[in-house]
């Protein structure tokens, strides 16, 4: 019986994030920051989209809408200058963060 997915092939890798501030009066460095992560983000390799969505219900709630070409080239992202000098350093220690890796429904 054949695999669905042959070994070779990549598999397009969607995640999308919430992003909670947790103390209003820092919600506007969030989103510069937020700004400058997605800027660099999209310059990665193997990027297909990063988008930074900025509720309008909630304003301590952003949400990333990633599409990364494979496993591997979000795993070099986390890597990356976006990742460990700006997400993980300075926006992580004053949000809640809650990931969905997704599929997407066609």
């Amino acid at each position: 019986m054949n695999s669905p997915i042959a070994p070779s092939e990549t598999i397009m890798i969607y995640t999308n994030i919430v992003l909670t501030v947790t103390k209003e009066e820092d919600v506007p460095e969030i989103k510069e920051l937020l700004r400058e992560q997605g800027r660099l983000s999209r310059a990665e390799p193997g990027c297909e989209r990063f988008e930074v969505y900025h509720s309008q219900r909630d304003p301590q709630t952003f949400i990333l809408i990633e599409r990364w070409s494979s496993a591997e080239d979000l795993d070099v992202h986390r890597t990356a200058k976006a990742y460990t000098e700006i997400y993980q350093p300075k926006v992580l220690p004053k949000v809640t963060r809650v990931p969905h890796v997704s599929d997407i429904v066609e």
